[in-house]
């Protein structure tokens, strides 16, 4: 049985472009790109052609790219280095206790070596209010964490005017942009963002490969001390098959942009209307504020964890993959009111260019057999 794949915004499909674009660096131009030869230089240049392609995709200035092996590494690197090189100025960080786990464990980490954290509270929709980030913010506070759409939900928060209210306070902004670069136009410079994170796997880029965007004279303290790489921010050789990979699926998923925004638009809204159509299923997030490739809904009558397990021609998810091994209720749903039951009863559905609706119908076909035979 062919399993349609429902679960990107967990891992995409690496394009075919991006793994022509790789191949090169794994078998011709293998040399050790901090080299001074020949195959080092030319290694070289193709790490410094991806960090132009990937500063394009932020409107961001290359020199203000570090490649890392993934989001995790960048959001500690942040919050971790921006932290430690700035502690003289205060000990109080700002999040959102629906961000993904590996800033909230980097924060909690981070209260053991002495530093306060605030863990705004978020509506019934997933999102923040203003208002209490305003209310929050103390004479001391250095950084503030808010992602930019949430992994589960697709909440899109308002980033803008949280950079705004950022930089009116003199405080650093770092933002998870994981789920967000590549789905629509991004820009550090207009929404005020100091320090941004994403990962390559999630844009139809290779696993083992991350960014993150440090404004120019942002301080931090090094994570990975050795070779001084990423000028001293990020030691150790060059993954540059990754990097040739995550650069070219930024270059991709610039040309593409409008009209995979049109495409999912379309997905989204056949796909959001026929759930609805189901035994009550309620949608979660906020309507008009929402990653178009992200679809989370509650189904009363269907389990989510047996249906999963079954992969019944379907994969998808029912939380976030990080911690799908473990079965506990979405500490998103749960910031977000929701009850235990009516987080086993979600079901995140998630999708991209490559999604089909004939995919979607096969979908919704398996969710109503699955609540028939309960």
């Amino acid at each position: 049985m062919s399993i349609n794949y429902f679960d990107n915004a967990s891992t995409t499909k690496v394009d075919s472009r991006v793994l022509e674009a790789m191949l090169p660096y794994f078998l011709e131009i293998y040399g050790n790109a901090s080299s001074n030869h020949h195959f080092g230089k030319l290694a070289n240049d193709g790490v410094e052609k991806a960090r132009k392609q990937v500063a394009l995709i932020l409107n961001a200035n290359e020199s203000e790219i570090i490649f890392t092996s993934g989001a995790t590494e960048s959001i500690n690197l942040a919050l971790k280095g921006y932290v430690e090189a700035n502690f003289e100025k205060g000990n109080h960080i700002i999040t959102v206790k629906t961000e993904h786990k590996a800033v909230l464990a980097t924060c909690e980490y981070l209260e053991q070596k002495g530093i306060e954290a605030t863990y705004l509270n978020v509506n019934k929709e997933g999102l923040i209010s203003l208002k209490d980030l305003e209310e929050a913010i103390r004479k001391d506070t250095i950084l503030i964490s808010v992602m930019y759409v949430n992994n589960e939900t697709g909440t899109i928060q308002p980033i803008k005017k949280i950079g705004e209210i950022a930089k009116g306070n003199n405080i650093a902004f770092f933002c998870d942009a994981t789920q967000a670069v590549g789905k629509f136009p991004i820009d550090v410079i207009q929404d005020n963002i100091d320090l941004l994170c994403f990962s390559g796997h999630k844009l139809n880029g290779p696993k083992g490969i991350g960014i993150l965007y440090k404004k120019r004279g942002l301080e931090l303290t090094p994570l990975i001390h050795g070779g001084g790489q990423e000028n001293g921010l990020r030691a150790g050789t060059y993954n540059t098959p990754l990097i040739v990979g995550i650069g070219k699926a930024c270059e991709i998923a610039i040309s593409e942009i409008n009209q995979n925004v049109e495409r999912l638009k379309k997905i989204n809204d056949y796909l959001i209307d026929e759930l609805l159509k189901i035994n009550e299923t309620i949608s979660i997030g906020n309507k008009s504020s929402r990653a178009l490739n992200i679809i989370d809904v509650i189904i009363p009558g269907l389990n989510s964890e047996i249906f999963i397990s079954k992969s019944l021609g379907v994969s998808l998810s029912n939380g976030s993959a990080c911690t799908s091994q473990i079965v506990e209720s979405s500490h998103v749903l749960k910031a977000m009111g929701f009850t235990d039951k009516e987080c086993s009863q979600s079901i995140r559905i998630s999708f991209d260019k490559n999604t089909t609706e004939a995919e979607i119908d096969l979908l919704l076909k398996r969710i109503k057999a699955e609540i028939k035979n309960n």
